[in-house]
């Protein structure tokens, strides 16, 4: 597969995970009401799985919007700047409050997925990070190679 194609790709995938997030973070009422239909679990704490569920879609939207914005620059040829390294290093901040919010979700209704997301949003918090220290660093490399010339 072409560099472009997979680039592309992975753009219109972006695209649809955010604007399809959004449509599920604002159905939440009504799509908790029908699961609870066949959850008994999600009717006894309907308020509170409404408002955390809520708060982790706004999290997961702002971490896609981040990724978005990064995709803009791949796709510009011009991936080693700083807005970048911001978007990383906000991205590292989401992952962890979605973390957080998780754990305080499991304390409402556990369950065995909420365990496997705060591994996944450990890792991809921790791999944020340690990219943003990387591209600050090429950032950097490129800003020298620019002067020497």
């Amino acid at each position: 597969m072409k560099k472009e194609t997979l680039i592309k790709i992975t753009k219109y995938f972006l695209d649809f995970m955010f604007y399809a997030g959004i449509v599920v973070t604002a159905t939440l009422p009504l799509s908790m009401k029908f699961l609870g239909e066949y959850i008994p679990n999600f009717v006894e704490h309907y308020g509170e799985l409404v408002i955390i569920y809520f708060v982790l879609g706004i999290a997961a939207l702002v971490i896609i919007r981040e990724l978005r914005k990064i995709f803009k620059t791949v796709i510009n040829k011009n991936c080693f700047v700083r807005e970048n390294v911001v978007s990383l290093d906000k991205m590292f901040k989401w992952s962890f409050f979605i973390v957080l919010m998780s754990v305080v979700r499991s304390v409402v209704f556990l369950s065995i997925a909420m365990l496997v997301v705060i591994l996944v949003f450990t890792i991809a918090g921790v791999f944020s990070k340690v990219l943003s220290f990387v591209f600050e660093e090429a950032i950097s490399y490129k800003e020298e190679n620019d002067f020497t010339i």
